[in-house]
């Protein structure tokens, strides 16, 4: 998989910008419980006001906040008594909470200094303790408590003058021990509370403090509300154009990267010898660049994410429930995790083995598709259409049930986890519910808690659901490997060599043999013959006596395996493959159109090539006749493979395309075989008449074809038996007399009646 990754370097830049919007939403996504606990915390819960140290405070209730403190200094040297002429920093104080046309006594309210977030931190810590307990006798029903507590115990003298006087009062006129002792009942497990319990409810007072200068403590909590919402918003739309883009960029780079593997593996079958190409079915190769490629752009597309994103989320998200919220509860994350795991891990050892059969039952049906759809017309012939259908139904249906079967297991993977989700939600929510009742956790820390715990889930899941497309894609990686390191048998050395102009259109066969990759025994055996410019080399023989393998030589499509084949004088080994087939015009034994019209495909070697020199071409073929009948004549269209043509049609459009390319050496692989025999004879005396200076070599069944011909090489299980003329052979070879006889009478052959 690593190795097809490479290939992301052409998106380099891309790829780093994904990582880049990957961390900023990441981030982004991570603020964002954050901002739900200040909102339901402070915005809700307390009012808009963040810490219980307050900005502004009356002169007496500092006094009364300091009666319960034992840092009285370190309170009041965070705070200065407002004279007559404020400072600016003052100033704005008292105009944001007091309105600009405050109006107070000098030397009656106290401000709080310009101090950094510690500071303030820490003044908020020192206050919440006084401030709750000035809150608990503050209260009317806590202080009434206090009061007759304190009453009964007092001579009824002073029970009248106590009464008419409030707790608060009563309490500043006792000494500090005897004030102590009364409130110890009533305030001793503020001490045990947490600190974050202790401001949240110490910040009720501050509430009380501000109203009682005039505060407008409405506007505080629709300011903080409004403020952090639109902060959430903020971040939550950076959060969606970062995951558009990404999405966006991810697509791009996969697509960009499909493409690459597509070029790459299509360029990689172009250099395929023969060999290669038998080695991989056309089948296999057809799923390798489409449905290959297309799980290893799935898997890319979101790759991104998990890789990057899901590891931040999850780290990420643990660290702020350990840091920002209640970590006791850490234990229900666990749970979360090992249930994700548990139902991943299960699926995936249960549909593992059937994704690399899914590609092996792909390639199956492809190859019996295509080779049902190539053989129509013999199917056709021999009625056999049934069981044709019943093979296609077989390698149908076995690929169906292999996909049902891992579409179920993965169907059953969401409600799964859905499942887990819901059920760890119900949990915090139960756990939460009984913490918040015994204040040791606030309402806003419980919700931030449960979308942590969504979030660390989700980023699990994603990189489960990675673990399940990788085995697929990574199979599908290794089939692409497959194709991309297989080295062509045949290909050019560093150093190539010029063909030798003094032997232009020579072609010399020097004890050549072959043999086929992987087979026992040699299909050819000591071939030595030589083809000469100006005169026509035939070459005949039974079926399966080499007669195609020797011309396959020619343009290398095999490489000689013993012997040496040389071309204008130089071994085509030492030659490029490109200069070779240049000076070749090849006619195969079955005649290929490409789908276009009848003048692309004989101008296939040169699409800037003349009309004239098409026109002749198509002459000497002998394809006129039938071109002009056509309603577009040349511009007339061509299916794929020319199903349209005829088999005759076919050829002589073949035999057209390899004449307009003018060649130096003309290979004709059995190419008149669908030809009758005036066709076949008009063709050939038109062919003689522009290859005086060409060297021509035709493979051919039919003895009309080649009874002119200069040389005839006579071959019989891949040795040649007889080289000579017609007249020669008919007098001293008996394989080529046997095979002449077959086919004409004595006196045709003597009055050489083919032609």
């Amino acid at each position: 998989m690593l190795k097809i990754l490479k290939n992301l370097k052409n998106s380099f830049w891309a790829v780093v910008l994904i990582i880049i919007l990957l961390i900023v939403q990441a981030q982004a996504d991570l603020r964002l419980p954050d901002f739900t606990s200040r909102i339901v915390n402070v915005g809700i819960q307390t009012g808009g006001i963040e810490t219980a140290a307050p900005y502004i405070i009356s002169k007496e209730d500092m006094e009364n906040v300091l009666m319960f403190s034992e840092d009285d200094d370190k309170i009041l040297e965070n705070y200065t008594l407002v004279s007559e002429s404020p400072s600016k920093e003052q100033e704005k104080i008292l105009e944001d909470y007091l309105g600009k046309d405050y109006n107070i006594e000098p030397e009656t309210l106290y401000v709080i200094n310009d101090i950094d977030s510690e500071q303030e931190d820490e003044l908020s810590s020192i206050m919440a303790g006084p401030l709750m307990e000035l809150s608990t006798v503050t209260n009317e029903d806590t202080a009434n408590q206090i009061k007759e507590s304190f009453i009964a115990n007092v001579p009824e003298r002073q029970k009248e003058a106590l009464e008419n006087m409030s707790l608060l009062d009563i309490l500043k006129s006792m000494p500090e021990e005897q004030r102590n002792e009364v409130l110890g009942e009533f305030t001793g497990k503020i001490d045990e509370m947490q600190d974050s319990i202790k401001e949240q409810a110490a910040v009720t007072e501050v509430s009380n403090i501000y109203k009682n200068i005039g505060v407008d403590t409405d506007k505080i909590q629709n300011n903080y509300i409004l403020s952090q919402g639109l902060q959430m918003l903020g971040i939550a739309l950076i959060s969606m154009v970062s995951a558009i883009t990404i999405m966006l960029l991810s697509a791009r780079v996969a697509a960009k990267l499909g493409r690459t593997l597509r070029e790459k593996v299509f360029k990689k079958v172009l250099s395929f010898s023969t060999g290669e190409l038998n080695q991989f079915s056309t089948a296999s190769l057809i799923t390798r660049s489409t449905n290959d490629v297309q799980q290893i752009q799935m898997l890319i597309s979101i790759l991104f994410r998990v890789v990057v994103y899901a590891p931040i989320i999850g780290i990420g998200g643990f660290i702020k429930v350990l840091t920002n919220s209640d970590s006791s509860m850490a234990w229900i994350i666990g749970i979360a995790i090992v249930g994700v795991l548990f139902v991943v891990a299960t699926l995936f050892i249960v549909a593992m083995p059937k994704f690399r059969k899914l590609q092996e039952l792909t390639d199956k049906l492809n190859l019996v598709s295509r080779e049902i759809l190539s053989g129509l017309q013999v199917i056709r012939a021999f009625n056999t259409e049934k069981k044709e259908e019943k093979r296609f139904d077989g390698a149908n249906k076995d690929l169906m049930k292999t996909n049902v079967f891992v579409n179920r297991a993965m169907s059953i993977m969401m409600p799964a986890l859905m499942l887990i989700m819901n059920a760890i939600m119900v949990l915090i929510i139960w756990v939460g519910g009984h913490n918040v009742d015994q204040g040791v956790m606030q309402v806003g820390d419980m919700m931030a808690f449960i979308q942590y715990t969504m979030q660390i889930v989700m980023a699990f899941l994603m990189i489960s659901m990675i673990s399940i497309m990788l085995p697929r894609a990574s199979v599908s990686a290794n089939r692409i490997n497959e194709v991309l390191e297989t080295e062509p048998a045949i290909k050019d050395k560093k150093e190539t060599k010029k063909f030798d102009p003094n032997k232009k259109g020579l072609v010399e066969f020097k004890n050549v043999s072959f043999r086929y990759p992987d087979a026992d025994t040699e299909i050819l055996e000591d071939i030595n013959f030589t083809a000469e410019p100006g005169k026509t080399t035939a070459i005949i023989g039974s079926t399966g006596s080499g007669k195609s393998t020797v011309v396959n030589l020619i343009p290398r499509f095999y490489d000689v395996t013993g012997g040496e084949l040389r071309i204008d004088g130089v071994n085509v080994k030492d030659v490029s493959q490109k200069e070779l087939r240049d000076i070749i015009g090849f006619v195969p034994q079955k005649g290929l159109l490409f789908s276009g019209t009848i003048e692309s495909n004989i101008k296939y070697a040169d699409d800037n090539m003349s009309d004239e020199r098409m026109y002749k071409a198509a002459e000497i073929a002998q394809a006129t006749e039938f071109i002009e009948t056509k309603e577009k004549k040349y511009q007339d269209p061509i299916a794929q493979g020319g199903s349209n043509v005829s088999g005759g049609q076919r050829q002589r459009i073949s035999i057209a395309r390899a004449l307009a390319k003018d060649p130096e050496i003309f290979v004709f692989d059995d190419s008149f075989s669908a030809l009758d025999l005036k066709t076949d004879a008009a063709l050939r005396e038109a062919l003689s008449k522009i290859t005086k200076d060409k060297t021509v070599i035709i493979v051919a069944q039919r003895i009309s074809t080649i009874l002119n011909a200069d040389q005839i090489i006579v071959l019989e299980e891949g040795k040649v038996v007889g080289i000579g003329t017609h007249d020669e052979l008919m007098k001293n070879n008996e394989t080529y007399r046997q095979i002449a006889l077959s086919q004409l009478s004595e006196e045709e052959l003597n009055g050489k009646g083919g032609n």
